[in-house]
């Protein structure tokens, strides 16, 4: 009777641990805000977000999202716009971390900080350094040609849309997969960008994936962000042995 009641007690002072083990490991994911110390003692800020059961798991993916012209400045309310960042606000959960830094105000995004901010998140979080993808929309496009075309041996795939072209990466990223996004009826950034740096890639033996959406102006990104298939085809690339 004496070891019933001991028993009993012990379960009774286990519950309270037990319950709030479980609400710790479903609380839902989200996205911190971060600042980052450049080289050039300026700061990058960015937002964070570790995947549900983080702590569990020794390596993750990791998803740099580069946010386009409008969502530039200081408030990082405005990188939440569009993206993984927006789908992440809306309780949408991803298999792998994603870092949205901002770019400041009047400014186009500057390859050396972006570089140097995912190497200071590849060195402080369990990221798997052979799957790292870059992705980005309009500036941000052009922002992920440029830092595969600084990280080409790191990243093991992109995916720009409607970025302005920069044909000065062609050889430098021919190895990679690269998936393109762009709107036919684009005015902002006209469709020749994107078709530019696909006919490039080809002639190098790049098979890049290009999709067209043929009523699209601008805003080529809310379709191709809503679709699974860009986080599948992302996660089913990694660096191969001769490129680490």
């Amino acid at each position: 009777m004496k070891l019933s009641r001991v028993f009993c007690l012990s379960l009774l002072l286990l519950f309270p641990f037990t319950v709030g083990l479980q609400a710790a490991e479903e609380k839902p994911a989200t996205q911190s805000e971060e600042s980052f110390d450049l080289p050039d003692g300026k700061e990058m800020d960015f937002l964070l977000y570790l995947p549900k059961g983080y702590e569990q798991q020794p390596k993750w993916p990791l998803v740099l999202f580069l946010h386009g012209a409008g969502e530039r400045g200081d408030d990082l309310s405005l990188v939440r716009k569009h993206g993984p960042p927006k789908l992440i606000e809306k309780g949408k959960e991803f298999p792998f971390i994603v870092v949205s830094p901002q770019c400041p105000k009047d400014t186009w995004w500057v390859t050396e900080d972006v570089v140097a901010l995912v190497k200071h998140i590849m060195q402080i979080h369990n990221v798997d350094k052979n799957r790292v993808y870059v992705t980005g929309l309009s500036m941000g496009g052009r922002g992920t040609w440029q830092v595969a075309g600084a990280m080409p041996n790191e990243v093991a795939a992109i995916a720009p849309i409607c970025g302005p072209s920069d044909v000065s990466v062609v050889d430098k990223i021919a190895h990679l997969p690269i998936w393109v996004f762009h709107g036919a009826k684009d005015t902002a950034v006209k469709i020749s960008n994107s078709e530019e740096m696909v006919k490039l890639l080809k002639e190098k033996g790049n098979a890049a994936k290009f999709t067209i959406y043929p009523e699209a102006h601008h805003d080529s990104w809310t379709e191709t962000y809503d679709n699974e298939q860009l986080y599948d085809w992302l996660l089913s690339h990694e660096l191969q042995a001769d490129q680490e």
